[in-house]
């Protein structure tokens, strides 16, 4: 981070999991300890096969003219420190693509754009380097530090804790394995199950991340003069001081003072900051507040738009939706009448849809204008033109230059107009006097009315443009509901009621519209990162089988977090889905070494033996990983203060899919390889484990 210039923040480090971390160093000592703890034969057997560069070439020796049957002891190595030397060459491959494969899992995140690519690609960046550090410390610091730290001697025995979870775990074993297409069924079931309830999650652009304080959006008729205004400002003003969860509120009405924001005299803007949720009065929340305050305005104020947002989402959702409000559907046309009969019509069906709130049209027709229009032919009857008549028009309404006056190096144009009591009404206007010149040559003058027809019309005050074309756009938030079902069913009940004329459709922009463009960008992204994964795994186990039986355990941890999610009633978020992505490298990890340490098995046992004792000596690191990185990201599943927000749906996913999906990586996933690994009755050949 500090080569790179970034900072340490809640976006960076607020969700790493530094239990997934760890779990290179958990399964290495763990690794060293089991190693450890067998006894003085099994040691000597493994120091042997070291001297036999079982597992590469024997770096404790040096070889004499290049040739191993001439290699000497290097000074220094104790049959200790060949022990822990041993337990990293046993793991190292498996933990090194491991780690590379967590990264590939990761590349769909650095992919990302947007506001999700500034939210969550800081956090991507950070586990990479964390992981790229944990990899070195494994296999540089840990087998120091385990050389100085672990005893001499280690007990053959287990601790209490460990002896009853393999009294528990090897008779399941057992009955797994020899009923692997009943394990199997319970396994498709599991994932059934998971499969319905996750039909059934909502879906949301990101977790709404409380602030604090609310952002209020007021939009007034479109003729709202400054005093009336003002006036409406004072009432929101007086009803929200009325609340004792307000500590202030502060108003802005009309455009900022720096000009940054065009904004007529009909927007009015309210920044209220909150007191602490502990000094609520029990049983208030903020949706209750937002509720309240919104009925409030609304007996006060009929007909005012309102939107509720928060200071920081404020400034992101018109970033993203391209108006002021959290989501919006843009209706492209090129007639402005015919849009606001849409908008109109598409607002009627929104207001019928549960969740949708905040519902109201930015109004692009309500300007009241003066239509004038020249009849040449009267005005040619009295030798005037066109431009005769925009001049006195111009002069009468408008007001013409007639002069300039300079302070300093400044100069102001001093326009001069009619007074006002020529000008207030329609009946006036069409009585401004015309001068012409009669056949002698005298002037006389000639009503308005009788040259043009004066008429009062209803004109476009707004004019929104996107690409070159012309839109209204209807915005509205969701609350009470997740985004993803509210948009659904509103757009099936438009589909249904509202028909588009040639030439119109609609755009649904802000948080959906994201949403569903980093899915598309996801389903592009995923299929590379896995094919990259797959690469990887490849270039390990040279065999394609082995490849796709590592994957084995992805749906199960997957549905873990599923179901995590619909317990805790979480949406699909895009932060949701990093959690899937730390969850596939996890259990590919756990493949990893399930797969490698049966390979080692099968050189001296049956298959079956060589699963169970494959699958019961893992059974200690495994649980160990799972736990880390649950326990890892546990306080960030509970937490309920102000930040986290965006961080539980990731806790929630990766701690439920440890927890759900351990049993059946330890049960299921062995009786799947099985499967498709299990040949021969005695012990493979060198070689043929493969």
């Amino acid at each position: 981070l500090v080569a790179r210039g970034e900072s340490a923040n809640l976006l960076s480090l607020g969700a790493v999991d530094f239990g997934i971390i760890v779990d290179s160093a958990v399964i290495l000592v763990e690794n060293i300890f089991r190693n450890f703890q067998k006894s003085p034969e099994e040691k000597q057997s493994l120091l042997q096969r070291l001297a036999e560069n079982a597992w590469g070439t024997d770096p404790t020796k040096v070889l004499a003219d290049g040739h191993h049957d001439h290699a000497t002891p290097v000074h220094g190595w104790t049959d200790r420190l060949r022990l822990i030397l041993i337990s990293a060459m046993q793991i190292d491959k498996a933990v090194l693509f491991s780690i590379l494969i967590i990264v590939a899992a990761f590349v769909p995140l650095f992919t990302m754009q947007g506001v999700e690519g500034a939210i969550f690609g800081p956090m991507a960046r950070t586990y990479a380097y964390a992981l790229a550090g944990a990899l070195i410390a494994t296999f540089t610091a840990t087998p120091v530090l385990a050389s100085f730290l672990l005893p001499e001697h280690v007990k053959e025995s287990e601790t209490p804790i460990v002896r009853g979870l393999h009294r528990l775990y090897n008779p399941a074993l057992r009955f797994a394995l020899a009923h692997r297409g009943l394990m199997v069924g319970i396994g498709i079931a599991f994932l059934t199950v998971a499969v319905f309830f996750g039909s059934r999650l909502g879906s949301e652009f990101l977790p709404h991340l409380d602030e604090g304080n609310l952002w209020i959006r007021a939009e007034l008729p479109m003729t709202t003069s400054l005093q009336d205004g003002e006036a409406a400002t004072r009432k929101m003003r007086l009803i929200l001081l009325k609340y004792p969860e307000v500590v202030t509120v502060i108003s802005q009405h009309g455009r900022p003072d720096d000009g940054s924001d065009a904004s007529p005299f009909s927007n009015v803007e309210l920044f209220v900051p909150l007191k602490p949720y502990s000094q609520w009065p029990r049983g208030m929340d903020k949706a209750k507040l937002i509720n309240q305050v919104l009925a409030d305005f609304q007996n006060e104020l009929p007909g005012v738009n309102f939107n509720f947002s928060q200071y920081i989402e404020d400034n992101i959702e018109e970033g993203i939706s391209g108006v002021k409000g959290e989501n919006s559907v843009k209706i492209i046309g090129p007639n402005l009448k015919t849009l606001t009969k849409l908008a109109d019509e598409v607002r009627d069906q929104m207001a019928q849809v549960r969740g949708i709130t905040d519902l109201g049209i930015f109004p692009v027709l309500g300007q009241p204008n003066l239509d004038i229009t020249v009849d040449r032919a009267d005005a040619a009857r009295y030798g005037l033109n066109t431009g005769d008549i925009c001049t006195v028009i111009q002069a009468a309404l408008g007001g013409t230059v007639a002069t300039t006056v300079f302070e300093g190096d400044r100069q102001f144009g001093v326009a001069v107009r009619y007074p006002r009591e020529y000008r207030d009404s329609i009946e006036k206007i069409r009585n401004l006097k015309v001068a012409y010149q009669t056949s002698s040559g005298a002037n006389a003058y000639i009503p308005l009315s009788a040259l043009a027809n004066i008429t009062l019309d209803t004109g476009a005050s707004w004019i929104y443009h996107e690409s070159g074309e012309r839109f209204i756009p209807v915005k509205f938030s969701v609350r009470g509901r997740d985004l993803g079902g509210a948009v659904a069913e509103a757009q099936a009940r438009i589909k249904e009621n509202v028909k588009l004329p040639p030439g119109y459709r609609m755009e649904w922009s802000g948080e959906y519209g994201e949403l569903q463009t980093a899915k598309k960008r996801l389903e592009v992204i995923v299929p590379v990162s896995l094919v990259l994964i797959l690469g990887l795994l490849y270039s390990l186990f040279n065999s394609l089988r082995e490849c796709l039986l590592s994957l084995a355990g992805i749906p199960f941890t997957a549905a873990g977090g599923v179901l995590a999610l619909y317990i805790t009633g979480v949406n699909f978020s895009i932060s949701a889905a990093i959690g899937f992505i730390s969850l596939f490298g996890v259990s590919v990890m756990i493949g990893i070494l399930l797969i490698t340490h049966y390979n080692q098995a099968r050189l001296r046992h049956a298959p079956n033996d060589a699963m169970f004792s494959a699958a019961s000596g893992l059974m200690r690191p495994l649980l160990m990983m799972s736990l880390s990185a649950g326990i890892g990201l546990f306080p960030a599943a509970i937490s309920r203060g102000i930040g986290s927000e965006v961080q539980r749906p990731l806790a929630t996913v990766v701690v439920g899919g440890m927890l759900f999906g351990s049993i059946m990586l330890l049960l299921v996933v062995p009786a799947l390889k099985m499967i498709f690994l299990g040949h021969g009755n005695g012990p493979a050949q060198k070689g043929e484990s493969k």
